[in-house]
């Protein structure tokens, strides 16, 4: 049997379970998850090998209307991983309207990359409800192929899979497939993306989007990796929330990062973590560039 292999982009709007089943698919987590939009803000690649195949996932951050650099940036991501894409899973779910961000649907529609149109959260609506969104999409978006799924409970997730198997072209891997790589990011990488995903759970409006998360030192021992971290924000008030009063907030976080970095790395970790001030990092391409967009 000839070998398959490609890239299978996840796009949608913020919000509809693209990491949930980026992470479903792939087995492990290598996306953060919240239960707030734009969480995700880079392009993230899961690898999964088979005998006769290697599909590289990809999750994007969700599509919104930019209002600041940063977010402009992570909008080129979604529009890249439109274009190079072996196929394409587009997620929406049940209390979305599809007729957010028509610019998108006009590309999907006038792609001749294969479409899989993914109805998240099924779990949450009944039959009638799907039924009536899938009329929908298909008069939306006749060529794609819909499929109702619930990441969360991994509810029709084989089916999907043989669709992307089925759309997945002949081709060698990309990635070496005997030293089972998990993600083409780095592991300072998935560390910072640990820490700030604690920071989406432990704080409240604008905090969590203020803050990026750069790793200093990463020192692996024999038994223990030794980590150190800075927290950028933007203004010296989000410092004060970041840290709270007597340091308690951060140690919090601290504490919870440190539980889920040692999950991943299955070691005992040391993390230390500073919180810095770097104004207007989120408009500023020097900064951007230093953090990776």
């Amino acid at each position: 049997m000839a070998h398959k292999s490609g890239f299978v982009n996840i796009i949608g709007n913020p919000n509809v379970g693209k990491s949930t089943l980026m992470n479903a698919l792939v087995g492990e987590k290598v996306s953060i998850i919240t239960s707030r939009a734009q969480t995700t803000r880079h392009r993230i690649q899961g690898i999964v090998n088979g005998s006769d195949f290697q599909i590289v996932y990809s999750d994007t951050p969700g599509i919104i209307d930019p209002h600041y650099r940063l977010q402009e940036k992570m909008l080129s991501m979604v529009q890249t991983a439109l274009d190079d894409a072996d196929v394409i899973v587009y997620v929406t779910d049940v209390v979305e309207t599809p007729d957010k961000h028509a610019g998108i649907l006009e590309k999907l529609q006038k792609t001749d990359i294969p479409v899989i149109l993914v109805l998240n959260k099924a779990d949450l609506g009944n039959q009638e409800t799907v039924e009536t969104l899938r009329k929908k999409w298909e008069g939306l978006l006749p060529r794609a192929t819909f499929l109702a799924v619930s990441a969360l409970y991994r509810f029709n997730l084989d089916n999907l899979f043989r669709l992307i198997m089925e759309y997945l072209p002949e081709g060698e891997p990309y990635y070496p497939k005997d030293q089972d790589q998990l993600t083409d990011k780095t592991e300072r990488f998935m560390v910072a993306e640990m820490i700030r995903e604690q920071i989406f759970k432990h704080y409240q409006k604008e905090v969590p989007y203020s803050a990026e998360v750069e790793v200093d030192s990463f020192r692996e021992e024999q038994d223990l990796i030794r980590i150190s971290a800075t927290i950028h924000v933007s203004r010296e008030s989000q410092k004060g929330i970041l840290i709270g009063r007597g340091g308690i907030m951060l140690k919090k976080v601290g504490t919870a990062a440190r539980k889920e970095i040692e999950k991943f790395f299955q070691k005992k970790i040391f993390l230390e973590m500073v919180v810095k001030v770097t104004k207007n990092w989120r408009d500023e391409d020097r900064h951007l560039r230093k953090f990776g967009y």
